[in-house]
């Protein structure tokens, strides 16, 4: 589970000096000292307890002349954002059962009941309220090839709750938690790495019952823009899309554009024919995920000659 760091630190600072300590510093998660640094900065900033209260006045008295971009919906508050170097910040709302937003929205909005690991390492910290519940469980990424359905050695650890005031180190490619509603609305404050090569690494759900892969979460821009281009009829985006599909070096992309050219072919003879292509591409992920398309293709294809 994530590792619990703690820091004896009664000292407080404002958000722009916890920014600054960090920009000073950076935050490298394989390094301790860079860790231990960063966590020192996250401690203090969570003594400071109204910072967040005031930032919250100053953006809702605002909003009618500024509106921030947010691509993690309503549940975030945005402190730091992505792009200042190799860090962010964020704070994340967490309701109860009570709260009517989770009654309105349902748990899938904020992320309960979906186990999930993450494809970067942050720190965490309990800033309000009693903190979520956690089923935590480890794995293996480096066993795992990451098509759906595939089986992963998913280990129980424990049931917590990100403790007010608790700090922890959420490890990439290895801490898997399926969150559960906390008993009173609580707020969480992270700093996440950011690095070049986060945007092509993997993120995963999990099925718990089966111990098997979900699937992929971490579907980036790219992705999306090469099945939108074929999508369009453009004969460039098909040519490119076939030379991605065959020599991509990320093999999630190459999925991307096998599935952008299957998504175009006439008929389901066809689309069989792209991922029989597929499946003998070279790569494992792929080739699982080609299998798991044409036994669909093949199952529909009866189904329909059973009406």
């Amino acid at each position: 589970m994530p590792r619990v760091i703690d820091i004896a630190d009664e000292s407080a600072i404002g958000l722009g000096d916890c920014i600054e300590a960090l920009n000073e510093r950076g935050f490298a998660p394989d390094d301790e000292d860079s860790l231990i640094h960063a966590a020192t900065q996250l401690r203090r900033l969570g003594n400071d307890r109204d910072f967040l209260g005031d930032l919250l006045v100053e953006q809702l008295a605002s909003r009618h002349r500024e509106e921030e971009q947010n691509s993690y919906g309503p549940q975030v508050i945005m402190l730091a954002p992505p792009g200042g170097g190799p860090f962010f910040m964020r704070a994340n709302i967490w309701p109860s059962e009570d709260e009517s937003v989770l009654r309105a929205s349902g748990g899938a909005s904020f992320v309960y009941g979906l186990p999930h690991d993450h494809n970067f390492d942050f720190l965490t910290l309990g800033y309000f309220g009693p903190g979520y519940w956690s089923d935590y469980y480890e794995f293996d990424y480096e066993d795992v090839v990451g098509s759906q359905g595939e089986p992963v050695d998913l280990r129980f650890v424990e049931s917590a709750r990100l403790e007010a005031g608790e700090i922890m180190h959420y490890r990439a490619h290895r801490d898997v938690h399926a969150q559960r509603p906390a008993d009173a609305l609580s707020v969480s404050i992270n700093i996440l790495h950011a690095g070049g090569a986060q945007g092509w690494l993997d993120q995963y759900s999990f099925d718990v019952e089966s111990s098997a892969i979900g699937r992929i979460l971490s579907n980036g821009s790219s992705e999306a823009f090469i099945r939108l281009a074929v999508g369009l009829g453009c004969e460039e985006a098909h040519d490119l899309a076939e030379r991605f599909a065959r020599s991509h070096p990320s093999d999630r992309m190459r999925l991307a554009a096998w599935g952008a050219l299957a998504s175009v072919a006439d008929d389901k003879a066809a689309r069989d024919d792209v991922w029989c292509a597929a499946e003998s591409g070279g790569s494992r992920l792929v080739a699982g995920e080609a299998r798991n398309r044409r036994e669909t293709l093949a199952a529909r294809a009866v189904a329909e000659v059973a009406e």
